[in-house]
């Protein structure tokens, strides 16, 4: 197992399958997520992709999505 820390290199985050969501745009600005094991996922900006990688408790990750879905974050962005 790695020692992964939060702020870790991504380039350190050996066989992360990094994903950006389908609805991305050509334009580059995306948050590409991936899955280090059943409890952690990281998070990294795409256009820096050997840049820090965020890591958070796939917990967190699934509610932040859950909020996202039901539009709980939409004053952020408006």
């Amino acid at each position: 197992m790695q020692d992964i820390q939060n702020g870790i290199s991504a380039a350190h985050l050996q066989g992360a399958a990094w994903r950006k969501s389908q609805r991305s745009n050509s334009q580059g600005a995306c948050v590409e997520l991936a899955r280090l094991d059943s409890a952690t996922v990281a998070m990294r900006n795409s256009r820096d992709p050997l840049g820090t990688a965020l890591v958070y408790p796939a917990d967190a990750v699934r509610a932040m999505v859950s909020a996202l879905r039901a539009g709980e974050l939409d004053d952020l962005i408006s």
